[in-house]
């Protein structure tokens, strides 16, 4: 019988993280101040601790990995990559089908695996409270934990929208001592401007973000700090255990080759988890095709450009080198909210031009169909986010059987969709709409960014 679950033990777990920013050909362009020149560590330090601030600008390739964050991540680290041997029959398709499974983390995401890190680095920086935004919620409930774990407080300011759609993730945040707020909000000026503006408006990760980062800056005690789950190096330093795990779990089973690697790109953080020791591999000579896959309602890779843009909508961040679709941009509500970020993480967007990564785009109704297949096949409810992976992982495997070839794909199951079953219900009622973002918002969009310093 094959191998379906393909377990690591507790002292085969990655003790280093990996650093793509090392091996690109090309380096990544700077961040930006707001006269245009590149930024210094130190203009970073009221919103980060500075032991962040080190691995954020670090050209290091491997980074060690403190034995503190590795207790805490043995609690569901090393994670099982699986094989859906039954999601492979029912396509009879000759291609092999492997799958990171990061479903299982007390939050239920890969969304943990730099909450903990980011925590114990401010605490042992002195730090007693981290403020953040969060999407779906996956990362608040993420960082609410790793707070409970190290002793800090957090505060999560949520898209209202998410709020709204999935109750429960702040009850989940709630539990573990966090306090989640709607975003945009009264307690923050920058909240408070565009509620005046538009007060139904369904909220936007720019948004949050800002008003995380102004209720870190504003606190004259300096004992707060913000945290941030996706688009920055460290963050995707961090998520790289999965694809490290994922390489010693493949040559367990004998695989020496991976033909496609696939994950779902938001901000960037679970696909780069993921791809990034792969794309290590490509740099150097393999032939792997790594794909992106993203919504047509928030095409930041496909169809955004790639430029100089900011990470919040009121202009706290520095200027990013990265896929946007301006600042300004207010996604549709689609559910999966991870993924309704107008940027992507300048590390992926690099490996994007630089011809590493393949990015490709799928409406809501074709990817909730992926899931139902996958959920009446392997079993599992997956997040709306991941199943944008799981329909990028089916059109390979059927484009796998069209060409009688017998592929290697693997991709990453980023989290479950258990407390995502409105949207499914929406789905299977026939309620939901597909949205593609038209040309003329995507323009009008952009103009935010016209007069920022050039790439």
């Amino acid at each position: 019988m094959d191998q379906i679950k393909i377990n690591l033990s507790e002292d085969q777990i990655p003790r280093q993280w990996y650093n793509l920013a090392a091996d690109f050909k090309t380096p990544v362009k700077p961040p930006l101040g707001p006269d245009g020149n590149p930024i210094s560590p130190d203009m970073l330090s009221k919103v980060f601790p500075m032991n962040i601030i080190e691995q954020e600008v670090s050209t290091e390739r491997w980074i060690d990995i403190p034995e503190e964050i590795l207790e805490m991540l043995y609690r569901w680290r090393p994670a099982p990559l699986r094989r859906a041997i039954y999601l492979e029959k029912h396509l009879k398709t000759p291609a092999k089908i492997y799958y990171k499974d990061e479903s299982l983390s007390p939050a239920g995401s890969h969304k943990p695996n730099t909450a903990v890190a980011q925590a114990w680095y401010n605490k042992q920086f002195g730090i007693k409270k981290l403020t953040t935004e969060t999407g779906a919620g996956q990362w608040g409930s993420a960082l609410s934990f790793a707070c409970s774990l190290v002793g800090l407080e957090c505060t999560v300011f949520m898209v209202r929208i998410s709020f709204d759609q999935k109750p429960f993730r702040k009850t989940l945040m709630r539990v573990w001592g966090g306090n989640c707020i709607p975003s945009p909000s009264d307690q923050t000026a920058a909240g408070r401007q565009i509620l005046s503006e538009n007060p139904d408006t369904p909220g936007s990760l720019g948004i949050a973000i800002s008003e995380a980062i102004e209720m870190a800056v504003s606190d004259t005690t300096g004992e707060t700090r913000y945290s941030l789950g996706s688009v920055l190096n460290h963050v995707m330093l961090h998520q790289t255990i999965i694809g490290l795990e994922a390489k010693k779990q493949l040559e367990i089973v004998g695989e020496k080759k991976v033909d496609v690697v696939i994950g779902c790109a938001g901000g960037g953080s679970n696909f780069a988890g993921l791809s990034f020791p792969f794309v290590n591999d490509k740099i150097h000579g393999a032939k792997i095709d790594i794909i992106g896959v993203e919504p047509t309602a928030c095409p930041t890779l496909t169809r955004g450009a790639y430029a100089y843009d900011h990470g919040d909508i009121a202009q706290m961040t520095p200027l990013l080198a990265m896929h946007t679709l301006g600042h300004k941009f207010i996604p549709a509500p689609i559910h999966a909210g991870g993924l309704r970020y107008h940027g992507m993480a300048p590390l992926v967007s690099h490996a994007v031009c630089e011809g590493l990564i393949r990015p490709k785009a799928y409406d809501q109704i074709t990817c909730y169909k992926a899931a139902q297949t996958w959920a009446r096949t392997e079993g599992f409810v997956c997040a709306p986010e991941t199943s944008h992976a799981i329909a990028g992982a089916i059109d390979e495997a059927l484009k796998a059987k069209e060409e009688c070839k017998e592929k290697v794909i693997l991709f990453n199951y980023s989290g479950h969709g258990l407390m995502d079953l409105l949207g499914y219900e929406k789905f299977l009622n026939e309620e939901l709409s597909d949205y593609s973002l038209p040309d003329d918002v995507l323009n009008k969009s952009l103009e935010s960014i016209k007069d920022f310093p050039k790439l």
